[in-house]
């Protein structure tokens, strides 16, 4: 019985392999296979590969040409995170708990006393930390100052439900460069303007 090259034997053999043969079972078929049979699925296996490498060449030549940097790479950010500090850390927690409506993540403790936590809301985390008077009583906190955050919810209906809660609007819902915005300010007075592009 003539013997059959092994890199024909490996090649028709991947085609049973993608039916769930063992390769074990897939090399008795085709060892068992008339030389004609052989050669057509040789074709197929060979036409696959040609085509499945043509398919990848055709898409790699499809990815956009990054230009070459011309000078050093810039800084680029993929988080900001504010810290504030507060004069109240428990009235501050809970003016961002319950009138916006941000959840309370990790806290921070001394003595049973809370000196810094974490507010989150979505994706987004302010840091709130208690005033260790270091700089004086009558520091001044929330001056030229102003976040802002976005949002994929109403917020009109937000701005409700800051009003609801017992919050004050500094500003009332309004279209500026095409985003609905409105804006609060915390117990401290920092500013605080939430908007989404294209919300009514």
């Amino acid at each position: 019985m003539k013997e059959i090259p092994a890199e024909e034997i490996r090649e028709t053999m991947e085609i049973f392999e993608s039916y769930g043969l063992t390769p074990e079972e897939s090399k008795k078929v085709v060892q068992a296979l008339p030389a004609r049979a052989r050669d057509f699925l040789g074709g197929m296996t060979m036409a696959t590969k040609t085509t499945t490498a043509t398919k990848r060449k055709a898409k790699a030549s499809r990815k956009p040409v990054r230009p070459a940097r011309k000078g050093p790479a810039t800084f680029r950010m993929r988080t900001a995170t504010p810290s504030f500090t507060v004069d109240d850390v428990d009235k501050s927690l809970r003016w961002y708990r319950d009138v916006l409506g941000f959840v309370v993540g990790e806290r921070w403790e001394e003595g049973g006393r809370l000196l810094g936590v974490e507010m989150v809301a979505g994706d987004v985390s302010f840091f709130l930390n208690q005033d260790d008077w270091k700089k004086g009583r009558d520091r001044a906190k929330g001056e030229g100052f102003r976040i802002y955050c976005t949002t994929v919810q109403d917020v009109d209906g937000l701005a409700k439900l800051v009003k609801a809660r017992g919050g004050t609007l500094e500003r009332e819902p309004s279209d500026e460069m095409g985003t609905r915005n409105f804006a609060v300010a915390d117990p401290d007075g920092y500013k605080i303007t939430i908007g989404a592009v294209g919300t009514k």
